[in-house]
């Protein structure tokens, strides 16, 4: 089967799971930007991490499958997976927002991170079963130091969040977050080499 309907699922999917994340914000009681900060600050910053997160996951899903002409069965569930993972960031986030950054709602968020992360080195996986694709994507994909940095940095935050003051974890997470922020050039490359 072609692309088309797994790539509609997972943006509406992602398009679902940011409008629930706004929906979390409550706008503060007074008009004031001191209000602002002190009632919707942490609030604020976690969506934007989040928010992030979920624009770093649509931009390398739509690459990926710019590169991927069928998808079988594996590469449906895989994808359903990575879905399931996303779309617990609401959830996760507003657990960490509600509870001011404690201990454990920001290590919960980290695993939350990693498996993502690993769910969608699953979709990679699942689509480098198929025989057609199987030689284009490992051309690819090939390396994946960014993918590496990614994981080191995920457990070096949920460290960090068990050992230091939690907030501190953010760190690590929003420099993964920095570092995907330019999609993944080697499909760039690949792509403008194709046409």
């Amino acid at each position: 089967m072609t692309t088309t309907r797994l790539e509609a699922f997972s943006d509406a999917v992602l398009a679902i799971v940011i409008t629930i994340m706004v929906l979390e914000l409550h706008p503060p009681d007074e008009p004031s930007l001191s209000a602002l900060w002190h009632e919707t600050g942490v609030g604020f910053l976690t969506y934007v991490l989040s928010f992030a997160y979920i624009g770093i996951y649509w931009n390398n899903h739509h690459h990926l499958f710019q590169l991927v002409d069928r998808v079988t069965g594996p590469t449906l569930w895989a994808n359903l997976h990575l879905m399931f993972w996303l779309s617990m960031y609401p959830f996760t986030t507003r657990w960490m927002d509600e509870s001011d950054l404690a201990r454990t709602p920001v290590i919960v968020y980290g695993v939350n991170l990693i498996l993502a992360a690993l769910a969608y080195l699953l979709l990679e996986i699942a689509i480098k079963q198929v025989p057609d694709e199987r030689e284009r994507l490992r051309t690819v994909l090939a390396g994946g130091v960014k993918e590496n940095v990614s994981v080191v940095l995920y457990v070096t935050g949920i460290v960090i969040a068990v050992f230091l003051p939690p907030w501190v974890a953010l760190v690590p997470f929003g420099v993964v977050a920095l570092v995907w922020f330019v999609p993944d050039r080697r499909v760039e490359r690949y792509l403008a080499n194709a046409s």
